[in-house]
């Protein structure tokens, strides 16, 4: 995954192909939120400006910033409330396409491939967590008795790409009932970045949306096929062996995880990561105000914003997790339907 994501002049993220986009004539492969309607990042922007204030700070870290359509929605709307914008993202070819959208904030936004040793200020990523590579382990056997393996890849006689399974100690969180096969996932390298930014986050806070689950649900008995999806046109499959580096690969993020990662990591008292909240992003995005934007636009540009916040859409589907250093506050995102003790 890391390699059909990431490598240099061949991973998916490392070519030119529009990836973004609200439609497959564009050449595009999926749509994010913010490319849906810009209220998204109007809205998210109520949150991120209470959290600078909360924690005193007056810079903004994106991680994977995408087309940069959240950046500008996020800019625009916070005006003199950042001082600086700051992407992280390992596309050259997205950091282009980037920097031509947001020339009018240019003074404000810069493009980091590193963090430094320290930093402050409040993070946004949209849908970051999912394009981090997992591993893969399978249980054969049942619950009694059964084998766990990692899956990976290798090439057939043919030298096509093929799984193979091997015997492995690693293991889920929580123990899977029942006598059927399992597939799953689990999430070292999203885990090692939420403890990366433990230990540089000096101040601030830190927002994550994307689909997924959290533990009780994630390893639920029934979901034995794993989580692991591809989207090429805005079609989608279950196949990352084919069209390598040509389609995005993702996994839904185990959200109690991340928040452990964050909580067991030894750090000073005053520099420890505490959980802010945790709800769904229909509750988040209402929470921060999207209705009341929602009755200014023309009937289309609500029907787009609702699908942010309808249940078979992204409401339920799409959380939120939010983490910051310091004494945690009421932050204005989690004021109804906080999930945090479903974690």
């Amino acid at each position: 995954m890391q390699l059909a994501l990431y490598a240099p002049g061949m991973g998916y993220y490392a070519g030119a192909l529009p990836k973004f986009g609200a439609m497959p004539q564009s050449g595009s492969d999926f749509v994010t939120a913010p490319e849906l309607t810009p209220l998204f990042g109007q809205t998210l922007a109520a949150q991120v400006a209470d959290a600078l204030a909360h924690t005193g700070t007056h810079e903004v870290w994106e991680f994977g910033a995408g087309s940069g359509a959240l950046a500008l929605q996020l800019l625009d709307a916070l005006g003199d409330q950042v001082q600086r914008y700051t992407i992280v993202d390992l596309s050259g070819s997205l950091r282009a396409r980037q920097q031509a959208l947001l020339a009018a904030h240019a003074h404000k936004v810069r493009w980091l491939d590193a963090l430094p040793a320290q930093m402050e200020g409040v993070i946004v990523g949209n849908e970051v967590l999912d394009a981090m590579p997992v591993q893969l382990i399978a249980r054969h056997g049942g619950a009694q008795g059964g084998v766990w393996h990692e899956r990976g890849v290798v090439l057939d006689v043919q030298g096509q790409f093929a799984w193979q399974d091997r015997p492995t100690e690693l293991r889920p969180p929580i123990e899977i009932d029942g006598p059927h096969d399992y597939l799953t996932e689990i999430h070292p390298q999203a885990e090692a970045f939420i403890h990366t930014l433990g230990d540089r986050l000096v101040r601030g806070a830190a927002f994550f949306i994307d689909y997924g689950f959290g533990e009780g649900e994630y390893y639920h008995p029934q979901r034995h096929m794993g989580t692991v999806m591809c989207h090429r046109a805005h079609q989608a499959d279950d196949n990352p062996l084919l069209d390598v580096g040509l389609k995005d690969i993702t996994a839904h993020v185990n959200f109690t995880a991340m928040a452990l990662a964050a909580q067991d990591q030894p750090l000073p008292p005053d520099q420890a990561w505490s959980v802010l909240g945790y709800t769904t992003q229909a509750h988040f995005l209402i929470n921060c105000g999207l209705l009341a934007k929602m009755e200014l636009e023309p009937l289309a540009g609500r029907a787009l914003a609702a699908k942010l916040i309808m249940e078979h859409e992204m409401g339920e589907l799409f959380k939120v997790l939010a983490l910051c250093k310091g004494q945690p506050w009421d932050a204005v995102g989690f004021t109804h339907g906080d999930r945090t003790h479903r974690l």
